[in-house]
């Protein structure tokens, strides 16, 4: 029988460096250096994606078996967190830099501007003293860094033990498994192996590992694990993104104001989710529809972002012109997956607010915060709307564009 279905598009994240206000306002590289990239560049960039459009289509609702859904999601942090208000007095203490007085200043202004409450970090004051080279802006420290990035695996456990247990199956029922991390880790076997062995998942799983794709790969994981699912009739995807920031932790330098930016932005954090088709609505529970996802290249901006490991650590690098790239290139990512509807909500703020910016996780820290939202709003959905869009946004420029479409909440 025929009807009509109104939809109205309602959920973002960007999982970058800076975040989006409801007033669509842009705060990425140019709002922490203190001053425009261009003349004519105002600090706030502002972009519209032709707001306020509600559409109607008439027909038969889509058959949807076979697509891919979000039966479960977990998230886990450190123990230890900071206020960001405290944060410019801590950074300069353990890194034994109070006498740069101006520098201070400077980053407690990039701090404030953040708008971030707190942050959580594995990265502790003992650390800091065991590895003293880790507090200075170029000293070989890539050891003691590794080192200590071996909790990333066991920060993913953490985030994939409460998806496991939202979702309620047998592990053996796991037939893949998908781990990115960009913050390290670099040993063989890789965190995804031994994951395996964190999780009791069965040895057959089908393991794929992701590094270094930056803050996009949120959003790259779940179009492999949109693939998997809707390929292999059966399968049921974890997917793991986990981050602990000590690899990019460095002392303070005149030299490297991208530098401030990065340690005043970054949190730590794992986030699990599992994905499958047609699921058992008997024992399942599904939580959103992976609709569509696609991933876009922004041709000439190679250089926006970009890191290198180094005997010193990972240094990242952030071209004041991040902003400007991103708002010319993202209305078409949008309008290309999502043509007729358009975005008239923002739900980022405080995520990021909350947890700084956990990098790959950070789309799915969203996902829960939304759908734990509408549960306690008494939401008829887990996103307060029929369909939206996430994006993930990292080097390359890359932009994932993934379109979701919010299900009935659960009981």
């Amino acid at each position: 029988m025929a009807q009509d279905l109104t939809i109205r598009g309602k959920f973002l994240h960007l999982s970058h460096t800076g975040h989006f206000q409801r007033q669509k306002h842009a705060y990425i590289g140019d709002r922490f250096w203190g001053k425009s990239p261009q003349p004519n560049m105002n600090l706030k960039l502002t972009f519209t994606v032709r707001s306020a459009l509600e559409i109607s289509r008439t027909g038969d609702d889509t058959d949807r078996r076979g697509q891919a859904t979000v039966l479960a999601i977990g998230t886990a942090v450190p123990q230890n967190y900071l206020c960001q208000s405290d944060y410019p007095d801590y950074y300069f203490r353990v890194t034994n830099s109070g006498h740069l007085i101006d520098l201070k200043e400077k980053f407690t202004r990039i701090c404030k501007a953040t708008e971030i409450r707190k942050r959580y970090f594995h990265l502790t004051d003992e650390m800091i003293q065991d590895h003293p080279k880790m507090a200075g802006h170029n000293e070989n420290s890539l050891d003691a860094r590794n080192d200590l990035l071996h909790a990333v695996p066991k920060l993913g456990k953490e985030a994939a033990d409460k998806a496991l247990q939202e979702w309620g199956q047998s592990r053996s029922k796991i037939t893949h498994l998908i781990f990115h991390t960009g913050t390290g880790c670099i040993e063989l076997p890789g965190p995804d192996s031994q994951l395996v062995s964190l999780l009791g998942l069965s040895p057959t799983v089908n393991r794929t590992m992701l590094y270094y794709n930056g803050c996009f790969a949120g959003g790259a994981t779940l179009r492999l694990a949109k693939d998997i699912a809707e390929n292999n009739p059966g399968a049921r995807v974890l997917v793991v993104c986990s981050e602990i920031n000590a690899s990019i932790f460095h002392g303070p330098s005149k030299s490297s104001i991208g530098n401030l930016v990065a340690q005043a932005l970054f949190g730590d954090g794992a986030a699990a989710v599992i994905v499958g088709s047609d699921p058992e609505f008997s024992v399942e529970e599904p939580q959103f529809e992976i609709v569509s996802a696609k991933q876009t290249l922004i041709p000439c901006t190679a250089d926006a972002i970009s890191g290198r490991v180094t005997e010193a650590g990972l240094y990242g690098s952030l071209s004041p012109d991040v902003a400007m790239h991103i708002a010319n290139g993202i209305e078409k990512c949008i309008s290309d997956a999502f043509a007729p509807i358009v975005i008239t909500d923002w739900n980022s703020l405080n995520v990021l607010a909350e947890y700084g910016n956990v990098a790959s996780a950070s789309v799915f820290f969203v996902m829960d915060e939304m759908r734990r939202r509408s549960k306690k709003e008494r939401k008829a959905t887990t996103g307060g709307a029929g369909l939206g869009v996430l994006l993930g946004l990292g080097p390359g420029l890359t932009i994932e564009t993934v379109v979701l479409r919010a299900l009935a909440v659960p009981n």
